[in-house]
């Protein structure tokens, strides 16, 4: 396959939509002959944070000597972009290939399984990286759980260290109504024996992974405090996830631990020279633009609290399974006025509906232009500082070069 066949095949794909469990992905492993097997492995799960600590992680073990690879979701611009080897994105040759591999793979799976189940398109885009990384031979891979983690796709690694973020109330049609259930649905990727690192976790997410940590024998590295050094990324949410993704790399590393307390100049360049795409990224100057992808309440107070005292004119678009009532209250400090728009996912709630809410809840001044990119011009018009938030989507909406071409919803 070429890459743009590839995107087809995988946007094809979103017609059987998303379906948890791992039957599939344990046949399309078998079929790829168990890639996943031939790299060791991070697995990072949580609610919010998981991409940025994922290429963290990977960065602090490149700089320590390991050729590393990783997958991360969803994308901006390409598929292709989930997955790195060394910090880059694979080529499109590679990509390609990756993906005619898992095809052909779920080709003869969907031969075994019943009508109307077949292999789905972050389960086919999950084996094609795993078959990319091994044949890359990436020494370690540091992997982000799509959704919750015990029937997510990702969970098919025998994971050395696990990770967990964040835990805050999402996707509770899937993972569960509270935030133990949520936890729990995350923490079920903890491997027996194996190490639990979390970042700050609500009381009743710490009491789910003490249990689970005692249940399965493993150790559990809790980070405290964030990362106190320069960084390369806006955001004092980030130096939680640096600072977590840093007590990842030296479970990974132990024995012997100390390894990283030898190369902190190395740590210290790494933090610096860190970048992540969609997160408090600056897309423009003149005036100062903004994009963010915080998509939930507690991303949003954590964006809203990085930003505090500065003031924006906001471009927003919300997706209808997130709490916009709670994201758009968490964002009203920061916003003089408000453009609400629509991302290409068919799943973003209405302008009409995102500007009653902000009246409902007392929000700024607001106007609605439904196309993402127009958007941004027309905030950009203004002349005040820009700020677009609200879904990845929406981001991805607003950064993509597609002239024409679909998006992917999942």
């Amino acid at each position: 396959m070429t890459a743009r066949e590839a995107e087809d095949y995988l946007l094809g794909l979103e017609l059987f939509g998303m379906r948890f469990g791992l039957d599939r992905m344990h046949k399309l492993m078998t079929v790829l002959g168990m890639p996943q097997r031939r790299f060791a492995s991070i697995h990072v799960v949580g609610s919010n944070g998981k991409s940025s600590t994922v290429r963290m992680t990977a960065a602090i073990l490149e700089r320590a000597g390991y050729r590393t690879g990783s997958y991360t979701s969803p994308h901006l611009r390409s598929f292709a972009e989930r997955i790195e080897i060394s910090g880059r994105p694979i080529t499109g040759g590679a990509f390609g290939g990756a993906v005619a591999r898992a095809a052909h793979a779920a080709e003869l799976v969907n031969r075994t399984l019943p009508e109307g189940d077949e292999v789905t398109q972050f389960e086919a885009l999950t084996a094609a990286a795993y078959h990319e990384l091994a044949r890359a031979g990436v020494e370690v891979a540091v992997i982000e759980a799509g959704l919750g983690g015990r029937y997510d796709a990702t969970n098919v690694i025998p994971s050395k260290v696990q990770v967990l973020t964040t835990v805050s109330l999402e996707h509770t049609r899937w993972l569960g109504p509270t935030i133990t259930d949520i936890a729990r649905e995350k923490l079920d990727v903890v491997r027996d024996h194996a190490t639990l690192v979390s970042g700050p976790l609500v009381p009743e997410a710490a009491a789910a992974a003490r249990e689970v940590v005692a249940a399965r024998h493993a150790r559990h590295v809790e980070v405290t405090e964030p990362w106190r050094g320069p960084l390369g990324v806006r955001g004092d949410f980030q130096r939680w996830n640096f600072a977590v993704a840093a007590a990842a790399a030296e479970a990974f590393l132990a024995p012997p631990a100390s390894l990283l307390s030898a190369m902190r100049t190395q740590l210290t360049e790494v933090a610096k020279e860190i970048r992540i795409p969609g997160r408090l990224e600056e897309i423009a100057d003149d005036p100062l633009t903004l994009v963010d992808s915080a998509h939930n309440p507690q991303g949003a107070r954590a964006l809203a609290e990085t930003l505090a005292g500065q003031r924006f004119t906001g471009v927003v678009a919300i997706l209808e399974d997130k709490d916009a009532a709670q994201i758009l209250g968490a964002l009203k400090p920061l916003f003089t006025d408000v453009v609400f728009t629509r991302a290409a996912n068919p799943r973003s709630l209405s302008p009409a509906t995102l500007e009653s809410l902000n009246r409902q809840l007392g929000g700024p001044p607001s106007e609605i232009v439904s196309d993402p990119k127009a958007a941004l011009a027309r905030a950009r018009e203004i002349g005040r500082p820009v700020l677009a938030t609200g879904s990845i989507y929406l981001i991805a909406d607003l950064v993509s070069e597609r002239s024409g071409r679909r998006a992917s919803t999942l």
